[in-house]
């Protein structure tokens, strides 16, 4: 017995190294450039002085469905009956490693209050119409965003609260790769949204703004706002190791053995935390959990029948109660109430842009 569980520890071990090599040989084709720009001259609001130049699928989570599991053409646009436009792209390097997609949105949203449940993603909203509402979790207060906001990589539920018509731009980062464009640590932003001026100052929101405003069409709009985060891209401390392993993380969908990974990495326990927590906001347990939960979501197909346990199985749950606790952690709902919530979208907006992950919350 002890002979097959050494066999079986080593086996695992194995596969993470060898993930480990192939993110790392996939890494080395698209690595960010080493930034000309000299560091103590970064435009990066409160960045440390001499500071060294400086996260699976697209995710588009927050306020669109994550359906491209492929890596498929990324580049639509779409709407439908009840007048919804949505346009994204895939930012040119060196922003395709840190961003998963640009897009904009505007028109009437399907539901006054969305639901969103955590994702594996960051994002960046610069609001053009007007101010909306987010509530991060029922503890904290309803706040409103009038310029935008930035919100790192959740631990819980969000919910958004849409005027009739709402018009933006955004982003959709990977789990790292917000950290750039941060003036602080990302775990001080950690379920505690914030305003794209607290952030980048309100003159560069307010003529960021304005540019927008007066850009022709979308696809303008998504070139100025690419060219504003390619001025603001600095190189960031620790951003290598955790990007590289995240991405194994990602790889495997969350099960994995952080310890195994630490490991593999060559660095402690403590420091990898550290690093996680700086530039992504959370643990690499945390980060690991949610793209689980992330995979199993998007594995349920609520038109359909479903089998529980083996859909809590095939995720790597330990039991069904272990995926049952998880479903509500993540969404305040349990796994049937969340079907039924999902099939109530189906039903009343069938074939809607924003269908796939955002509840909702009326």
């Amino acid at each position: 017995m002890t002979l097959m569980r050494r066999l079986s520890s080593n086996s695992r071990k194995n596969q993470i190294y060898k993930a480990f090599r192939e993110v790392g040989r996939v890494m080395r084709t698209v690595a960010l450039p080493r930034s000309t720009r000299n560091p103590r001259k970064c435009p990066r609001p409160g960045a440390r002085p001499g500071a060294v130049p400086a996260r699976c699928w697209r995710q588009r989570g927050w306020t669109i469905p994550a359906r491209d599991a492929g890596g498929v053409d990324r580049e639509h646009g779409g709407g439908d009956a009840v007048g919804v436009e949505y346009v994204s792209r895939v930012p040119r390097p060196p922003l395709d490693g840190l961003i998963d997609d640009l897009y904009y949105l505007e028109g009437a949203p399907p539901y006054a209050r969305l639901t969103l449940p955590p994702m594996p993603s960051a994002l960046l909203i610069v609001n053009l119409g007007a101010p909306f509402r987010i509530r991060a979790g029922t503890d904290i207060e309803t706040a409103e965003y009038a310029d935008g906001c930035v919100v790192t990589m959740p631990t819980r539920a969000l919910e958004f609260g849409y005027p009739l018509r709402t018009r933006s731009v955004g982003v959709h980062f990977k789990p790292w790769g917000l950290a750039p464009f941060l003036p602080m640590p990302a775990a001080e932003l950690c379920d505690r949204p914030v305003t794209v001026e607290q952030v980048w100052g309100r003159p560069a929101i307010a003529e960021l703004r304005d540019r927008l405003a007066t850009a022709d069409g979308p696809h303008e709009m998504l070139t100025l706002l690419e060219e504003e985060l390619m001025r603001r891209l600095c190189e960031t401390a620790g951003l290598g190791l955790v990007r590289h392993t995240s991405s194994v993380i990602a790889a495997t969908s969350g099960a994995v053995a952080i310890g195994d990974l630490r490991v593999a990495a060559g660095v402690s326990s403590t420091h990898l935390t550290q690093r996680f927590k700086e530039l992504i906001g959370v643990t690499p347990k945390r980060l690991a959990r949610t793209y689980r939960f992330a995979a199993t979501v998007f594995a349920i197909n609520p038109a359909g029948p479903i089998d529980w346990g083996d859909l809590a199985g095939g995720a790597g749950y330990f039991d069904q109660a272990h995926f049952g606790h998880e479903f509500r952690a993540f969404t305040g709902l349990t796994p049937t109430r969340y079907v039924e919530v999902r099939r109530r979208f189906l039903r009343e907006h069938p074939g809607h842009v924003l269908d796939g992950w955002p509840l909702p919350a009326d």
